[in-house]
């Protein structure tokens, strides 16, 4: 359906002597209505009315089709399931059970682990190593639900499984919540992480405030430990910093 458009004339653009003689005409329909009327001819109005109602179905299409999709916790029917995954780190923990089909649809580490004649495959059991039961048992959750809550050190713990076992959905979406959180206090300390785990929007996020804060960076602790345990990135800040200043004076002298 074309889209039509209204627009504004006055009797003043054809006569000079009348300021005041404004009238509105539809460029679909050509007619011509006083602006105290509706504010637009019935064309269009009938139409804006269309479209509304359009795009309210398709977004209640869409969250039809999400909550079809959307997976039930493995949690809450366990005896269907046919593998669990084990944080090994925490022997006393329980086993979280999940699903060989739903592990190999959303990780491509999982998929060439399950599908290999591989221990893991044989065993039904995945052991999970440098991961707490909390964080293991919401990652698994969110392969299901495409949901998970978030502090920071989940979201931190969420983004390393997700690197792990790329799961890019989840990787964004952690790095999503910990840049709505980031300032001044945090910027170093996610600039090295987001650098150690391959979360580009997360460095370059952290970068931007470091930047805007280098009258102040040496006085901040984590300054003082990033040196001693990475100092390359102390490096990739300066050069940054003077990057950017080059090309700002570049700018103006131009």
């Amino acid at each position: 359906m074309p889209r039509h458009r209204c627009t504004v004339y006055s009797e003043s653009d054809y006569d000079d002597d009348d300021d005041d003689n404004v009238t509105m005409r539809c460029l679909s329909c050509e007619d011509d209505y006083d602006p105290d009327d509706a504010g637009t001819c019935k064309e269009c109005y009938d139409e804006a009315n269309e479209t509304e109602e359009e795009l309210k179905r398709e977004i209640q299409d869409l969250k039809s089709k999400v909550s079809f999709l959307t997976l039930s916790s493995p949690l809450d029917a366990p005896s269907t399931t046919d593998l669990v995954l084990l944080p090994s780190t925490d022997a006393f923990s329980p086993s979280i059970p999940a699903h060989k089909a739903v592990l190999v649809s959303r990780s491509p580490v999982f998929r060439a682990m399950l599908e290999n004649d591989m221990e893991e495959s044989r065993s039904g059991t995945i052991k999970i190593a440098d991961v707490s039961y909390d964080s293991l048992r919401a990652f698994v959750n969110y392969l299901y639900t495409a949901e998970a809550f978030l502090d920071n050190q989940m979201a931190c713990n969420l983004l390393v499984l997700a690197e792990k076992y790329q799961v890019k959905h989840l990787k964004a979406y952690c790095e999503k919540y910990l840049i709505s959180k980031l300032n001044w206090e945090k910027a170093i300390v996610n600039f090295a992480f987001a650098h150690q785990h391959n979360a580009n929007q997360l460095q370059d996020a952290a970068l931007a405030v470091i930047m805007e804060n280098m009258d102040n960076l040496t006085k901040n602790e984590d300054y003082t430990e990033l040196v001693d345990s990475n100092p390359r990135l102390v490096v990739e800040i300066y050069e940054a910093y003077l990057s950017k200043q080059v090309n700002t004076a570049a700018t103006l002298g131009q």
